[in-house]
């Protein structure tokens, strides 16, 4: 469905709205806690969806450029973020003019690894979007807890999903340097507090 003038009116409101207002109430908070100073930084979105965490990182005073493997759904994003620009493309296999080398920072929000195949390709993507001194931050399900269902059996092998270990080593591989891999605990992934298992995956890498 096409979103109505009146529909784009009140979507750009609350854009202004975010603006004046920082643009961190559209990020996850273990992100907020974790950003840089964005403004009037280049920052490469992955896994961008409908643009709300864009939004924020706008908001918040980045160059912001999307990339999601949907076309619909950028399509529908481009409606709504008309400072963003928004690329159709696979997250393991960036267009080059994204490869230059001049974004300050690349964030893979949460759902991004399940989308991967290739995490040496993904690391070497990154590597190639960041300037020198630039980070990476990815915010993303823990492996564990993508294995899990609600009665926490295990329906599917750790090893096949995206093992902790493995992604370091691709960012590694990629010439990235590890400053940061924390494990936290989800609240209410199940309906239910459960601090045993690991909920959320946080990942920080700089580019020497």
């Amino acid at each position: 469905m096409e979103p109505t003038d009146t529909n784009l009116r009140a979507w750009e409101e609350a854009h202004r709205s975010l603006r004046r207002g920082g643009g961190r109430r559209g990020l996850p908070k273990p992100v907020r806690e974790r950003l840089p100073d964005l403004d009037g930084r280049h920052v490469l979105h992955l896994g961008c969806g409908a643009g709300r965490e864009t939004a924020a990182l706008i908001g918040l005073g980045a160059l912001v450029t999307g990339v999601d493997s949907s076309e619909e759904t950028v399509r529908a994003a481009r409606k709504r973020l008309p400072d963003a620009a928004l690329v159709t493309a696979d997250v393991q296999e960036l267009p080059v003019e994204l490869l230059r080398g001049r974004f300050d920072v690349v964030y893979s929000s949460w759902g991004t690894l399940a989308l991967v195949s290739d995490l040496a390709r993904f690391a070497a993507g990154i590597s190639g979007a960041l300037r020198r001194g630039g980070v990476v931050i990815s915010y993303d399900e823990h492996p564990v807890a993508a294995c899990l269902d609600q009665m926490l059996h295990w329906h599917e092998s750790y090893f096949e999903t995206w093992p902790v270990g493995r992604v370091v080593e691709a960012l590694l591989g990629a010439g990235l340097g590890l400053e940061r891999l924390e494990e936290l605990p989800d609240p209410n992934r199940w309906g239910r507090r459960e601090i045993r298992v690991p909920g959320d995956l946080i990942v920080i890498a700089r580019k020497p």
